[in-house]
């Protein structure tokens, strides 16, 4: 997704960009990226509309007095909406750009008012910097238990990573980018950034609570009487976001940190049908899987997709990753086995077949197989290996029916099961051939 620049055009850019800036009222924030004092970035964002300044405040770690008078900006964002680029000239794809020079230290945003863009592009930053300090940064939400067990939730959208890490009886470490370094986790931010279409109070309280004076809502509709969010709207865009500080969340960490991990969730919702609800991984799988970051896009949620699609998002954050997927992977493979770390594979999609014949996997029953990933219950469970996939499937799992644990049980024509899962495992074998990983990795994927 990425394309690279030359550092004449981006400089040139960029003197016009000055330019268009010249005499206009801007707004300054300075925080940081990351919460542990270890690691983190010193950061400016330079916006030109109040309401993007606010959002940077909110969701960024937010400095105190003493800090604030000793900050020294080591990466400056500037975001720009209103100046547009002019493609034939400027060499960019279209009036809208986000380019970084990791040189200057400088990113540039314009044409575009997606809040999302100051936010993911300091992303970016840190998945580049992180590594070569030997820190593995992660999109990802993350809590932590009574206890201090932290738990960590990798999945791409639609998969459930926000309502599944909201639990109740667990505390908030961050809803969307941590980095792993020798001390344990730590959030990036210092906010939450959540999607609210079709949110209700019944379905998202914490999230429908969060949202109150301070927080910023973005593409949202709202009734010009009565001045009523309305988040059923999708006129504007499916990307309909709340942004809030993490203080806005009942119990959250504040602090931002947290112990190493005990378990890993990868969540996938598959609307194939064919992968288990939940599946426990060796370290090489969890690596294979970690690089895939698979998914799939239902029929009617973007246009022109009329079936299924399989989706394949590197380290689950494919579009911010500036270095090779296997820097990622090696550098997990290797807190996996330093921690312990147990690792899942929990399938929020579809049982007993794809998507329109089969069933999307009850709620329900999914946290409950989350909460048995988390306080260990399933590691003691006896397993049997899937033929295609090779992940282990538990043969029993508290508080859920034995019968859906196995997909192809699900399944009444079993003959489909197994080409639906063969098809699957292919395009997973195709997404990889794409990558330089060992054979040890390679050979705990899927059997095409």
């Amino acid at each position: 997704n990425n394309v690279p620049i030359s550092p004449e055009q981006f400089n040139l850019l960029y003197l016009r960009l000055q330019a268009y800036l010249q005499g206009r009222e801007l707004f300054v924030f300075d925080g940081f990226a990351g919460a542990d004092p270890t690691y983190r970035l010193p950061i400016r964002v330079i916006n030109e509309f109040a309401w993007q300044n606010i959002f940077a405040h909110q969701l960024f770690r937010r400095p105190s007095a003493a800090e604030l008078e000793e900050h020294k900006p080591e990466f400056t964002i500037i975001a720009a909406p209103g100046f547009k680029a002019q493609p034939d000239i400027d060499g960019t794809n279209s009036e809208a750009f986000v380019i970084l020079d990791f040189e200057q230290r400088l990113v540039i945003i314009g044409g575009t008012s997606y809040a999302g863009e100051i936010k993911k592009s300091v992303f970016t930053v840190m998945n580049y910097l992180l590594p070569l300090r030997g820190v593995l940064p992660m999109h990802c939400s993350a809590n932590i238990g009574t206890a201090g067990d932290v738990a960590l939730f990798f999945g791409l959208s639609g998969t459930g990573k926000t309502t599944l890490s909201a639990d109740p009886e667990r505390f908030l470490i961050g809803d969307d980018e941590h980095g792993w370094s020798d001390n344990g986790i730590f959030n990036f931010e210092g906010g939450c950034y959540a999607k609210t279409i079709r949110l209700s109070q019944e379905h998202e309280p914490q999230i429908w609570d969060a949202i109150r004076f301070g927080a910023v809502l973005e593409n949202v509709v709202v009734d010009t009487n009565t001045r009523q969010a309305d988040y059923d709207n999708d006129s504007l865009t499916e990307n309909t976001r709340a942004a809030y500080p993490i203080e806005h969340i009942p119990g959250a960490v504040v602090s931002g940190r947290g112990g190493h991990p005990q378990t890993v969730v990868f969540l996938t919702a598959d609307a194939f049908g064919v992968l288990p609800p939940v599946a426990k991984l060796t370290k090489e799988q969890a690596m294979y899987h970690f690089i895939s970051g698979y998914t799939s896009k239902l029929a009617g949620t973007e246009r022109g997709i009329t079936e299924p699609q399989a989706t394949f998002s590197t380290c689950f954050g494919a579009p911010f990753l500036p270095l090779a997927p296997t820097t990622y992977a090696e550098l997990l493979g290797d807190r996996i086995t330093r921690h312990d770390v147990d690792v899942y594979l929990i399938n929020t999609g579809w049982s007993g077949g794809p998507y329109g014949i089969g069933q999307r996997m009850n709620l329900r029953y999914t946290r409950a197989m989350v909460r048995a990933a988390i306080d260990g219950r399933l590691k003691k469970a006896s397993y049997q290996q899937h033929p295609v996939f090779q992940v282990l499937i538990p043969t029993t799992c508290p508080d859920v029916p034995a019968e859906i644990l196995d997909p192809a049980a699900t399944w009444q024509d079993k003959e489909a099961y197994e080409q639906a899962a063969k098809a699957l495992a292919a395009r997973f074998v195709a997404n990889m051939d794409k990558f330089d990983v060992p054979a040890e990795i390679l050979s705990a994927g899927p059997i095409a």
